[in-house]
Parts: C-alpha cells; sequence; structure tokens
C-alpha cells in the first residue's frame, strides 16, 4: 500500500537554482527551500510549487523551458546534479518523478552549458543554432507532381528500423550538453542518418551531409572524441552508430563534393 511506503511521504528539499536575468548579466546560484513535496510529482512540477512560493513572496519566479511534458517536444532542458535531465536515464526533465530523490536532498538544477547555447534567462538557453542545423540539409526538396505515397516505396526493415531510431531525435540538445566539447555530432548524425538511410534522402545526401556538418562548425560546436556521454545522457537512445554513419557519409560525400 502506498501509505506504508516511506518513499511516499512528503519531502522537504533544498534546491540550488541558476539564476541569470539575461545574456549580458553576470548569473550565480540561489539556494531556495520547497517543502510538502510529493514522490509521485513530475520535477516540473515541483519546479512549479517553487515559482508558486516565490510569487507569494514578491519574488521573479525561475524562468525554464517547457512545453508538452509529455518527453516529446525536447524543450525541458535542465542539467540536474551535474548531469543532463537528471539522474534517470532514457527520461527527459519533464517525465522525471521526485521519487528519485529524498527527503533532505538538496537538488543543484543548472542550465545547458555550451557556447552555441547562450543563456535568455536562469535555466532557459537559446537552442536556434539546431534549428539551422537542421534548416541547412535536414530537408527532401520533391517534384511534388509525381510523388508517390511513402508507404508505396519498399524499405527493408531493419533500414526503415535504424531510420526511425535516428528519427526519434528529439533536438533537446542534451548531447551537447553532456558532451565535454560541448559537440552536436550525435544530433546531427541523427538527422543526416535518418534520411541517408532512405531512398527519398538518397538524392540529396553527398550535399545534405556537407551542408549541415559546415553549420554545425559554424555555430562553435565542438568536436568529437567519442567519449560516448552523449549516448548516455540522450533521452530517447540515440546510437552513438550514427556518428559513425555521418563520418561514413561526410568522407563519401567529400569525394565527389560540388562545393569545392
Amino acid at each position: 500500500m502506498a501509505g506504508n511506503n516511506p518513499n511516499s511521504k512528503p519531502m522537504n528539499l533544498t534546491l540550488k537554482v541558476w539564476r541569470q536575468k539575461n545574456f549580458q548579466s553576470a548569473g550565480k546560484m540561489e539556494t531556495y527551500q520547497v517543502k510538502d513535496i510529493s514522490p509521485e510529482m513530475s520535477f516540473l512540477e515541483m519546479m512549479d510549487v517553487l515559482n508558486e512560493d516565490l510569487l507569494r513572496k514578491g519574488i521573479d519566479p525561475v524562468a525554464f523551458d517547457h512545453d508538452c511534458r509529455e518527453g516529446i517536444c525536447g524543450t525541458c532542458s535542465l542539467y540536474i546534479n551535474g548531469r543532463a535531465h537528471g539522474p534517470e536515464r532514457g527520461t527527459t526533465t519533464c517525465q522525471l518523478h521526485m521519487r528519485k530523490f529524498s527527503d533532505g536532498d538538496t537538488i543543484t538544477i543548472e542550465p545547458w552549458r555550451a557556447g552555441p547555447f547562450p543563456i535568455l534567462k536562469d535555466l532557459i538557453v537559446d537552442r536556434s543554432a539546431m534549428d539551422r542545423i537542421q534548416q541547412a540539409g535536414g530537408y527532401i526538396s520533391v517534384n511534388t507532381g509525381g510523388v508517390p505515397d511513402a508507404n508505396e516505396i519498399p524499405i527493408p526493415k531493419d533500414i526503415a528500423d535504424k531510420a526511425f531510431d535516428a528519427a526519434t531525435c528529439i533536438q533537446c540538445g542534451a548531447c551537447v550538453a553532456a558532451c565535454k566539447n560541448g559537440s552536436a555530432m550525435l544530433f546531427v548524425s541523427a538527422k543526416v542518418s535518418q534520411l541517408a538511410l532512405l531512398p527519398q534522402g538518397k538524392v540529396e545526401r553527398k550535399t545534405r551531409v556537407e551542408n549541415m556538418v559546415a553549420q554545425m562548425d559554424k555555430e562553435g560546436f565542438g568536436s568529437c572524441t567519442n567519449i560516448g556521454s552523449c549516448a548516455a545522457e540522450c533521452p530517447v537512445g540515440i546510437s552513438l552508430e550514427n556518428i559513425a554513419k555521418l563520418n561514413r557519409e561526410y568522407i563519401g560525400a567529400a569525394f565527389t563534393s560540388e562545393n569545392v
């Protein structure tokens, strides 16, 4: 029964939260207390409780990103106790529940730390650099006058499965935040692999990988040194195999490049 479970009791927690007015301002950690937090709350619900308390006290609430709160949109980007999205593997911040913590815990909450992700306010960072990488080549140009339905094109199941797995990337940026170099290779490789594996994306596969990698470098993301922390912290389990796929695509494109 829930009543006999010691983990079902309300918790009192100490929160150390990064506060920063904007990109130009200096930021610092602020300490807050939250009380009577249910273990069944999500982490973002706990943040809502904190903000309600701050508003009652006349204090500016903590700004943080969220949208769907269902682990789909990728906007709930928080660095919790030194880990992207918190202590639970394969989980976004909005899916993380307070039962993963204990009464009396101190929780440190920070924004993503990466040069291409400037802080907008408190825990919100500007991740539009990832959008620009996607815009550089993450699309398919077709003549819509005679294109067959996608489900009419036969695709081997193993290829379809790999493409689907790559397509599950939610562009949250956890891979960048977890990487010591601030690399976006896992994200970019997922987008490149998704389209390069499918027949619809093969026409533009060479220019796509060249343009997306060039944009990644332009945005200032670091180099990949194959540590694997990106895949370890990815909430949807994007595989490092995609980085190998991207490297093969890039080397292949370089031999016949039209962008020289």
